[in-house]
């Protein structure tokens, strides 16, 4: 017989032993994932996701033809020190948008037209 108590659903934790309902931080895992994407496509930009309730701080790389990829950053700071050591521009969410590409991508993506 296994005992279950009224709190044990708040002491579980996630994968990788983090106590579910807390903010993943950036990983190298996700800085190897951004590295290799940007070195096999072309003209990609950065942009940054400010944090929210839900998410750390997070970065959107899209390349020219609207290819993207999103994944935890640790600040906006590493984001642009990330952008500057790989010479990719990179511009805040909040203040430019996404660029039309990118959902034009997400559209003929959703079609099976990529």
């Amino acid at each position: 017989m296994v005992g279950v108590g009224l709190f044990d659903s708040l002491r579980r934790r996630a994968k990788g032993g983090q106590r579910a309902g807390t903010l993943r931080k950036a990983s190298s895992e996700d800085t190897r994932h951004l590295e290799e994407w940007a070195a096999t496509r072309r003209g990609v930009e950065a942009y940054v996701e400010p944090k929210t309730n839900v998410t750390e701080t997070t970065v959107v790389l899209i390349a020219h033809d609207g290819e993207w990829t999103r994944r935890r950053i640790g600040s906006l700071e590493a984001a642009q020190q990330f952008g500057h050591r790989r010479s990719i521009p990179v511009y805040e969410v909040a203040r430019v948008g996404y660029p039309k590409r990118m959902r034009e991508y997400t559209e003929r993506k959703k079609r099976g037209q990529v």
